[in-house]
């Protein structure tokens, strides 16, 4: 694959041509951080030589030796002969400045909550002192707990995961990467049935949402991760249900919940045609990403 062109390879310049090549031929797919073949390219080169991830241009004409081709080359020709997504391959994954561990565990975070975590919600919560309890549902790899422990520095926060091996890389992140354990508690739970009868004044999730038909035919890239982190029934809310039908007796009197729902906005319309909710803008519009008041989901 990569063999018959080693010798005429002898920068970052040549590798990142080749490998855009390569990949593009191979018809890849780009969904878990990256948007295109050349940035996966980019990303794997660097990473692979341990160089600022920001900082490609500084390097494209700088010669590298036979071992640093041979290490480079051998990772790209694992992303395209193993389909599998970047992160898995490099165990690691990005949400804005901060970067998590992740493995085969659990799914790479690709989560639009993320953004709004860094303008702390405003301004759907006015003073994030208020905010004392959190919970993050489905919490996978630990990502959304993380960066709500960052934005809101007095906040005790659940993770919780019907996962013990999503929970073992939650840990990873929590305890030895971020040292805030004594803020984050991780909890096996399905959904709410282990939190007995804790309040919170927010509750964050990304939950499975992809439905029947959609999981059939994902790429082969997707088919790596932990399938029930995705698969969420035939319509894909069988999660969303529960949490709407049970966030209200979680939530404190002020309590918000945040809900990532993917492309089932009509959908979950169409099931939920009373439900008054808001749509909070990220990257990608107003249809991923929804909010409710506890006095809402009560009144429901």
């Amino acid at each position: 694959m990569f063999t018959q062109a080693k010798n005429q390879l002898n920068t970052i310049r040549d590798l990142l041509r080749i490998a855009v090549s390569k990949f593009i031929h191979a018809e890849l797919f780009f969904g878990h951080g990256s948007v295109s073949a050349y940035d996966e390219a980019a990303y794997l080169i660097l990473h692979t030589l341990h160089l600022p991830l920001d900082n490609l241009d500084t390097f494209l004409d700088a010669r590298l030796t036979s071992d640093e081709i041979e290490e480079v080359t051998a990772v790209l020709k694992r992303r395209i002969i193993e389909r599998k997504p970047a992160a898995y391959l490099t165990h690691e994954a990005w949400l804005g400045d901060y970067a998590f561990y992740v493995d085969e565990r659990v799914i790479v975070p690709r989560s639009f909550i993320s953004e709004l975590l860094r303008d702390q919600l405003h301004p759907w919560i006015s003073n994030p002192e208020d905010v004392y309890h959190a919970l993050d549902l489905c919490t996978g790899c630990g990502c959304l707990a993380i960066l709500m422990a960052h934005e809101f520095v007095h906040t005790e926060i659940d993770a919780v995961d019907i996962s013990h091996d999503a929970l073992a890389v939650a840990k990873i992140n929590v305890v030895d990467n971020y040292q805030l354990q004594q803020r984050i508690q991780l909890i096996q739970s399905d959904l709410f049935d282990r939190l007995a009868d804790k309040r919170y004044d927010l509750i964050i999730s990304n939950p499975p949402y992809v439905n029947a038909a959609s999981m059939a035919l994902l790429p082969e890239e997707y088919q790596h991760e932990p399938y029930t982190a995705l698969a969420s029934g035939t319509d894909g809310l069988e999660a969303i249900r529960h949490i709407l039908q049970h966030a209200a007796n979680y939530l404190t009197d002020r309590g918000l919940l945040i809900v990532e729902i993917g492309h089932n906005r009509d959908v979950l319309l169409d099931a939920f045609p009373q439900m008054p909710f808001t749509w909070l803008e990220t990257s990608a519009g107003d249809e991923n990403v929804f909010l409710l008041s506890r006095d809402q989901l009560s009144g429901w």
